[in-house]
């Protein structure tokens, strides 16, 4: 299952994280959001243990968004080391996510 990230556990969580980790920045009210959801969640359990799949309630944790400059969501960050390495706005397939994120482990 995808972890529950807030504008309070944001640093400690991905900042000070070692490794890769990937946020999907989604609300409630967003009908692709809700599309992209279960792919977020089968994402969750290929990588458990190995990278950090993490989803952001824009509505509830706004300081975040705000910093990275989501102004559309879906959007999805992948971090490595704490750094943004690569960004992704809009749904997207299953697929083109896992090969994000595998290039990102094999540059590690």
């Amino acid at each position: 299952m995808a972890f529950e990230i807030t504008d309070a556990n944001f640093k400690e969580q991905v900042l000070d994280r070692q490794g890769v980790a990937v946020l999907d920045f989604w609300a409630e009210w967003c009908g692709p959001c809700r599309m992209i959801a279960p792919i977020i969640e089968k994402l969750a359990e290929e990588y458990d243990g190995k990278v950090l799949i993490g989803k952001v309630n824009v509505d509830e944790n706004p300081e975040v968004p705000m910093k990275y400059g989501i102004r559309s969501i879906p959007t999805i960050l992948i971090f490595k080391d704490g750094e943004v390495v690569d960004k992704h706005v809009g749904y997207t397939t299953q697929a083109k996510l896992a090969e994000k994120i595998e290039a990102q482990l094999v540059a590690a």
